[in-house]
């Protein structure tokens, strides 16, 4: 399409240039087209995404949907001037927690508010998210990125979005036939993910880009502390849709906010209670850092962060070798931290 005749001079002095959104479009379509599937029925431009639901093979097909963003996550990837992977943190924040109840992502859609859109950055960022789209299978057909001068300064943004999915009414993972006995494995993270940035911003002065960040450390495997803590969210969703195939699932976690205290409780029923040996907890070195710097306390941690365990699963003991099995050909090294048993508290560390 010609945009010559789009340009408004009075806009532009407002602070807002329609045509850099165009521009950005224009750089973001060859991302958007390493995400298409099968679903997919128009190019990226429209007023409005459309996708032909596959429901063949689906008794009765039920739609489920997520919405997240990257928190303020996004401070130290403005900060490091580096948006290649945010976006892939937008996606895994939705994506992970559909997959929780055995939906395969179909869609996602994003949306970038910013203080000015610079087409490269915003293209930049849009890559990040297609890379997420691929990762997950989820096809990337539309968004929205909207000028906030004065509302913003120029250089931030933020990114936030949505995914569809879809699952077989029968198979939604639901906790029902949770039951004593059953053991949870745990999935490993790739670092902090997309929570508790507000208290590494406090624990590591980040928002006045503290030299420290930028230092390779030793205990981080070489790493600064802003690149460990920028390493973005592992998605689970191939793998988990793998398990699925070949394991009686009984519930999934997704540990994000809240960590360990508020997520694992999510998916154990009433009366029943997930015993966690903290001891076998492969805790990652940046949570060492954090608890270190910030002198916080051990429980905190664990109520903040994922302390290494981006997704928790329960699953009969009768199959545990085959689940850990299942995950290991899907590129996961999960492993048991706990099992299932009688309580009122649904979750014990």
């Amino acid at each position: 399409m010609d945009h010559k005749n789009s340009y408004s001079a009075s806009y532009a002095a407002a602070g807002v240039d329609i045509t850099a959104g165009y521009r950005a479009v224009e750089l973001m379509k060859k991302h958007v087209a390493r995400t298409r599937n099968e679903g997919c029925l128009d190019d990226v431009g429209g007023f409005g995404g459309c996708f032909g639901l596959p429901v063949a093979g689906y008794e009765e097909p039920v739609l489920v949907s997520g919405t997240d963003g990257c928190g303020t996550k996004v401070k130290l990837a403005i900060l490091m001037d580096k948006h290649d992977t945010i976006g892939i943190d937008a996606v895994a924040m939705c994506v992970n927690d559909i997959i929780c109840c055995g939906a395969k992502p179909l869609f996602f859609l994003d949306y970038i508010a910013c203080g000015k859109n610079i087409p490269e950055k915003i293209a930049e960022i849009v890559g990040g998210v297609a890379e997420g789209c691929v990762q997950s299978g989820a096809a990337l057909i539309g968004g929205e990125t909207a000028e906030h001068p004065g509302m913003m300064p120029v250089e931030d943004y933020d990114l936030a979005g949505f995914a569809v999915g879809i699952v077989d009414k029968k198979k939604i993972i639901d906790n029902t036939r949770m039951a004593v006995g059953d053991v949870v494995i745990a999935l490993p993270s790739t670092g902090i993910h997309s929570n508790g940035f507000s208290l590494c911003r406090k624990v590591f002065d980040i928002d006045n880009n503290n030299p420290e960040l930028y230092v390779a450390r030793e205990e981080l495997g070489g790493k600064s502390i802003a690149e460990a803590l920028l390493v973005p969210t592992k998605i689970y969703v191939k793998p988990v849709l793998a398990l699925l195939e070949k394991v009686d699932v009984k519930g999934i976690s997704h540990i994000t906010g809240g960590g360990f205290y508020e997520n694992i409780p999510r998916s154990i029923p009433d009366g029943l209670c997930a015993k966690i040996d903290k001891s076998a907890i492969k805790v990652l070195p940046i949570f060492d850092c954090i608890a270190k710097w910030g002198n916080i306390p051990e429980r905190d941690m664990y109520n903040t962060y994922n302390m290494g365990v981006g997704m928790s699963i329960v699953v009969p003991a009768a199959e545990v070798e085959t689940a850990l099995a299942v995950l290991k050909e899907n590129g996961i090294d999960a492993y048991v931290i706990g099992e299932i048993i009688e309580g009122e508290e649904k979750v014990i560390l």
